[in-house]
């Protein structure tokens, strides 16, 4: 029992490399009070900060507070660690590993704060008419990643590590990856010109004629989401969006209705021209939900003679961007026809034979 005790007795004493268990000690409650005063300052000084800024009419002061919350928490810690390296009796590699930690902290915490200022700053930028969504999301991405990468850069210098020769043989390893991720590449080179183009952006309603059509609801770095109509999302690689003809609907200054009705031959010429004409003063109504295209204008005319049939063609064209709202202007159209034809004593015609028996008996 005595050995023990003095073996407790020198260990409190003596310590390990040097440092004493007081001192062991006094260092955890140095990092139990940064740990106490960091939620006190992220609570009570964040907060404070918060009242001053709402009362500002701009919003943007209150984003990048929001963003700065997390990082700002790192200073009470590295403050802490700091004040630990220079109270214990550290020397040697153990002094210069303790001193490259807090100069890391450091670095981290900087670098933590200029990449949550990414996203407020691009969300600013991305209401200029010249950066798109898609432009902005990338930009974003990408500026994150660069960010990071000069912040890893600089740690691992501050612990002696050299970058050049790093790079170097990253270099080498990065052919090596290159030539089994070629189709990686591709991708995406082919997002950065889908983006670039402007050929669609989140929120495009696109069609593939035969292959696919719903609406784009992002594009990443290797492949493009676009949610069907049946509410299933489609991932394609941007490689393979980049080498076909897309159609943009997303794009649409209207949306074309083109009809052909069919009415009966014995419609007399004034009832043709008068049903034409009362049909054009209703697709000519904008209150109808109908509207002008400069390039095209709207008409109710009789085309052609057909089977069974004199042809009328109908053309006009509306701005609803919803498929319920385009889909009741069809029908306020159709019902419109129907009842305009059937007032004027027409009526529709529908495919039809008719059959000549000749009476071929011997006279």
């Amino acid at each position: 029992m005595e050995d023990f005790l003095d073996l407790l007795n020198q260990v409190w004493t003596s310590g390990f490399l040097g440092i004493s268990m007081s001192e062991v000690l006094i260092s955890l409650f140095i990092l139990i009070v940064s740990l106490i005063f960091r939620g006190v300052f992220v609570n009570v000084g964040v907060n404070s900060l918060k009242k001053l800024t709402s009362r500002t009419e701009t919003e943007l002061d209150d984003i990048l507070l929001d963003s700065l919350k997390k990082p700002l928490g790192f200073i009470p810690i590295t403050i802490g660690i700091y004040l630990i390296t220079i109270f214990l009796p550290l020397s040697g590699l153990i002094d210069l590993i303790a001193t490259n930690l807090v100069k890391a902290l450091i670095v981290y915490t900087i670098f933590s704060a200029l990449s949550n200022l990414v996203s407020p700053l691009f969300s600013i930028l991305s209401n200029n008419t010249w950066l798109t969504t898609a432009m902005s999301v990338w930009l974003e991405r990408s500026t994150k990643v660069l960010v990071w990468v000069v912040g890893l850069a600089i740690i691992l210098d501050i612990f002696g590590i050299e970058i050049g020769p790093l790079i170097a043989g990253l270099g080498l390893f990065s052919v090596a990856i290159a030539l089994g991720a070629q189709d990686l590449f591709k991708n995406l080179i082919s997002g950065m010109l889908i983006i670039g183009e402007n050929r669609f952006q989140p929120g495009h309603r696109i069609e593939v004629p035969g292959e696919f059509h719903g609406i784009v609801e992002s594009i990443g770095f290797r492949s493009t989401t676009v949610r069907l109509f049946d509410t299933s999302p489609m991932i394609i690689p941007n490689k393979d969006l980049s080498d076909i003809s897309v159609i943009n609907h997303g794009l649409n200054k209207f949306r074309r209705i083109r009809w052909t009705i069919n009415l009966i031959y014995s419609t007399s010429i004034d009832q043709i021209n008068k049903i034409c004409q009362e049909i054009e003063q209703f697709i000519n109504d904008e209150n109808q939900g109908f509207c002008i295209n400069s390039g095209q204008e709207s008409f109710a005319k009789a085309v052609e003679f057909g089977a069974s049939s004199i042809d009328l063609e109908i053309l006009c064209y509306t701005n609803k961007d919803s498929y319920t709202e385009y889909s009741d202007v069809k029908q306020n159209l159709l019902l419109k026809i129907k009842s305009i034809v059937l007032e004027n004593g027409s009526d529709f015609a529908y495919p039809s034979s008719s059959i000549y028996f000749e009476n071929s008996l011997d006279k």
